[in-house]
Formats: C-alpha cells, sequence, structure tokens
C-alpha cells in the first residue's frame, strides 16, 4: 500500500530536482559569466558596506544628540511642574479647571441642620 503522502512528496521531489538542474544550467560559463558573478558579489558586498556605515553614522548622531534632547525634556518637566504648582498654590485655579468628570457621580440628599442636630 502506497504512502497517503506518496504524491506530495512525489511533486515536491520533482520540483526540487527541476530546480537544481535549473540552477545548474544559469551558472557561469566561462569567463564573461564570471566576471559578471565577480562584479555582482562585488556589488553587494558594497552595499552592505555602505549600509553599515551609514547606520552606524545615524547611531553615533542620535548618541550625540542625546544629551540635548535630555536637557530639553528636563526643562520642559520643570515648566510643567512650575505651572501645577502655581495652579495648586493658587487654590481657585483648580476648581476653576477641574472638569465635570472628575465630580462622582451618585444620587445626593441635603439634610437640613435642624434634623441632623
Amino acid at each position: 500500500m502506497p504512502h497517503p503522502n506518496h504524491d506530495q512528496r512525489n511533486a515536491a521531489w520533482q520540483a526540487a530536482h527541476q530546480w537544481r538542474e535549473r540552477a545548474a544550467q544559469t551558472r557561469p560559463d566561462g569567463l564573461m559569466g564570471t566576471i559578471k558573478l565577480f562584479f555582482t558579489w562585488l556589488a553587494f558586498g558594497a552595499l552592505l558596506i555602505i549600509g553599515l556605515v551609514l547606520g552606524l553614522m545615524f547611531l553615533l548622531v542620535g548618541w550625540a544628540m542625546m544629551p540635548f534632547v535630555r536637557h530639553k525634556m528636563k526643562k520642559r518637566m520643570e515648566a510643567m511642574r512650575a505651572h501645577q504648582a502655581q495652579d495648586i498654590g493658587s487654590g481657585h485655579a483648580y476648581r476653576e479647571s477641574r472638569k465635570p468628570q472628575d465630580v462622582l457621580e451618585g444620587h445626593y440628599e441635603v439634610k437640613d441642620k435642624d434634623r441632623s442636630a
């Protein structure tokens, strides 16, 4: 009894065999093919080196900019803290700027002073 995946394995084997034959046919023949292959690899290697140099350059520029960005963010945080402290210190600015979402929702009753005593 044949294996259930025999046709699929056979098809995969045939595709691999055809691919191997095509790869063998496209090998460089003679001096011209060898020169083309050499320059193709040379161009590929040059592009890899250029990409590596550009990547390292961007990395170094990013590292060099870090202290400046950190200083700017620190100044912004100080200004925000000063503004918040000013709002809290004045008292009424906080109450005026409070949004309706800050109020708890629910049922409220106002009790008379006479009843509670």
